[in-house]
């Protein structure tokens, strides 16, 4: 399993400053870096849309979505494995999730869904992390794009090794106890469909990281807390709840 990749010069850091080592990712065609760029999949999970019932077709949102609702996680929000997590001041706790990264081998623009794999190099286990949301419609930037809120995973797992990305367990421990199982399932856009819609609209570079979308319900994390995340055949992450003004 390659090493984590990151991109000279950008590489994650985690809320106590440690900066995480540059190496390259061997793939199919020439050694990309991760370039920094992650995109993040939201309503993408079936259970969450049933979960909104009648409120779907109400304001603000008014109907379901028709394309894929995106959100950026900008660079500051990337961190390493180990990294503390904060919980914002006013916040008992904070939502987290795994996630399946899919890292993009070459460039994606407009393709299909049968060619949609082709660009995929491998995936990464992401952290989807967010003080807690009233509503997912134009969500508050400060509850979600804090920093280190977008964990990456400590190595990528080639495409060749995950042949199924789509169906894999997704789970979530609290303190070493299973609080959160679910899988990369019963999305409304899979691997492939997500790939190709996405670049229908806006073309994917390699080195890029495209989220499948955390699992609906993802449970709450205290400060104290400790939480293991984790989505079979992709390295764990591990990390520490901290009250904010507490981290060193």
């Amino acid at each position: 399993m390659p090493a984590a990749v990151y991109p000279r010069g950008i590489v994650p850091q985690s809320p106590r400053g440690s900066v995480l080592s540059t190496v390259h990712l061997p793939m199919d065609g020439p050694p990309y870096r991760l370039s920094g760029t992650v995109y993040g999949a939201l309503l993408n999970h079936r259970t969450q849309l049933d979960a909104l019932g009648d409120a779907v077709d109400a304001p603000p949102y008014k109907a379901p979505p028709r394309a894929p609702v995106l959100t950026v996680m900008p660079r500051h929000m990337l961190a390493a494995d180990g990294s503390d997590i904060v919980v914002p001041a006013g916040f008992e706790a904070v939502e987290i999730g795994p996630a399946l990264g899919i890292v993009i081998r070459r460039v994606a623009c407009r393709v299909s869904v049968a060619e949609a794999l082709s660009c995929v190099a491998g995936y990464v286990l992401l952290g989807e992390v967010n003080a807690p949301l009233a509503s997912h419609y134009r969500p508050a930037v400060r509850l979600r794009c804090r920093d280190g809120y977008c964990p990456v995973g400590p190595a990528v797992s080639p495409a060749a090794e995950l042949p199924d990305p789509d169906g894999r367990s997704a789970r979530v421990w609290l303190d070493g106890e299973l609080v959160h199982d679910s899988s990369t399932a019963d999305r409304v856009r899979g691997v492939a469909r997500l790939v190709a819609d996405v670049s229908a609209f806006m073309t994917l570079q390699p080195g890029d990281v495209l989220s499948l979308g955390r699992s609906f319900g993802a449970p709450l994390a205290r400060p104290g807390q400790r939480v293991k995340l984790e989505i079979t055949g992709l390295a764990a992450l591990h990390h520490v709840l901290v009250a904010e003004g507490s981290a060193a």
